[in-house]
């Protein structure tokens, strides 16, 4: 059962600091780390490492930084579908990580990946048409995301949309979607409804199921994850395995370990217990495309 990712790949340079500065201002640092990051890129690893057989479709530059995003996929078992853009460079992201808690702040510039077209969806519809699940983000542009959807469900993939980073959505775009997989921030964002618990998150799984979504699964960190389908509601707690390292790309985890999951027959329901055991045990470790789990730890952790 195939997963197809489309998205982004860049090259996280993650700084460590008790605070970020102020505008003007130079701040010592804790640490410093070089590392593969995008959140279609970390999706295919977490999902790849999760067990599933995962394709990620791409554009990348011709530079250092492309020859870590091949090295990442190879490590991680991913099949790559690069586009070549000469034009442009391999996306990279400045990474603010707070020394005592572990939270984030990012600016992404994507690159090459910046210029994925529809037409580099045409050119790739037999792989997207042929997937078992489709993944996607907001972090490549709009129209390809969203002509990748529609090919994608023609086929008969399940299909899941990872709204991140926050954007206006095209009309029908969420209608294209079997799962959508907001976190509190991005929940807010697509309905106007602030999401600070389970109930809110139910209130704003309820707009999305309104808005055409199939199946609403909002993120919520420590607190787990809500899942919303119209019949079934659950709020899934998060799974704790040890100290909090890093949270950059627990949601990565998440997607990546729901969409394994999913292609192997579980249920939705049971998919997200699954993403919740995969993002649990990547935020004890630092890092984001290294710190996804092997099929065989979330499988321990869940006693499967």
């Amino acid at each position: 059962m195939s997963i197809v990712i489309l998205g982004v790949f860049v090259a996280d340079t993650a700084y460590r600091a008790k605070r970020m500065p102020v505008m003007g201002e130079t701040v010592l640092g804790d640490s410093f780390a070089l590392g593969p990051g995008g959140k279609g890129s970390n999706q295919a690893v977490a999902a790849s490492m999760a067990g599933g057989d995962v394709h990620f479709l791409t554009r990348l530059g011709v530079d250092t930084f492309a020859d870590m995003a091949r090295e990442t996929w190879k490590k991680g078992g991913v099949t790559p579908h690069v586009i070549d853009d000469p034009d442009s460079y391999t996306g990279a992201a400045f990474i603010f990580l707070e020394a005592t808690t572990g939270n984030n702040a990012i600016i992404v510039s994507p690159g090459a990946a910046g210029r994925i077209s529809p037409a580099d969806i045409d050119a790739h519809a037999d792989l997207i048409g042929g997937a078992d699940v489709f993944i996607t983000q907001l972090e490549q542009p709009l129209d390809a995301a969203m002509h990748a959807l529609e090919i994608a469900k023609a086929g008969g993939a399940r299909t899941i949309l990872n709204p991140a980073p926050a954007a206006e959505l095209p009309p029908g775009m969420l209608a294209l979607c079997d799962f959508a997989t907001p976190n509190e921030s991005e929940a807010e964002a697509l309905t106007g409804i602030a999401v600070t618990s389970p109930e809110d998150a139910k209130r704003a799984a309820d707009a999305l199921l309104e808005m055409g979504v199939g199946a609403a699964i909002i993120t919520l960190g420590e607190n787990g994850a809500l899942y919303h389908d119209g019949e079934t509601t659950l709020h899934v707690p998060a799974v704790k395995v040890g100290k909090v390292v890093e949270t950059t790309g627990a949601g990565d985890a998440f997607n990546g370990g729901f969409a394994a999951a999913l292609s192997r027959g579980m249920s939705p329901t049971e998919a997200v217990r699954y993403g919740n055991a995969t993002a649990g045990i990547s935020v004890t470790r630092a890092g984001t495309a290294p710190s996804m789990p092997s099929r065989e730890e979330i499988e321990a952790l869940l006693n499967l």
